[in-house]
């Protein structure tokens, strides 16, 4: 091994470790560990949801929504696909759909107004066999349902843009109503 090798290898002791230093330069472990850790840093996904919020909505979709959207928001099968009756299946909530697209406030008011709220005569394609919830959650629970199901997109992307990022977004211009409104 050349000098320069050898000076800077470790030696481990039995309860410490020591880097010989190079004059002037840190410890290249150090250096080493340092990078490591604010490359995962960088890398860990963090939930921005309040996790208590998450957990009470998590519940209250298990109860009200799973029947219909699937225990982890899967939707039903051919959920694209107009139904006999001309309405949808229900759609995938877990950022395999297009729920991602709407701002906070179109989501809130077709769980809480149901999706019937939202039929135009003038365009009969559209036909929702979503029910209201507004008389069964109250105001807290809608948005801590909105608030789990978006839980339930983590990473996932479309054409390279975070789904969680773009419906952020799209709540700016429409959030949540206020609370009693």
């Amino acid at each position: 091994m050349g000098a320069r090798v050898s000076k800077l290898l470790l030696r481990i002791h039995p309860f410490r470790l020591v880097v010989p230093r190079a004059r002037g330069h840190a410890p290249p472990l150090l250096v080493f560990l340092l990078l490591a850790l604010v490359l995962l840093t960088s890398c860990t996904s963090e939930s921005p949801y309040d996790a208590a919020v998450v957990s009470r909505g998590e519940e209250l979709f298990a109860a009200n929504c799973a029947t219909c959207h699937g225990v982890g928001g899967e939707g039903q099968p051919d959920w694209h696909v107009t139904k006999a009756d001309g309405t949808l299946p229900a759609p995938p909530l877990n950022g395999d759909g297009h729920t991602w697209h709407h701002g906070d406030g179109l989501l809130y008011r077709v769980v809480s107004k149901g999706g019937q709220e939202f039929e135009d005569p003038r365009f009969g394609s559209f036909k929702s066999a979503m029910p209201a919830f507004g008389d069964r959650l109250s105001h807290d629970e809608i948005v801590a349902v909105l608030t789990y199901v978006k839980s339930l997109w983590g990473d996932k992307t479309s054409r390279g843009i975070s789904i969680v990022e773009s419906q952020a977004f799209a709540s700016e211009q429409d959030p949540f109503p206020p609370n009693g409104g």
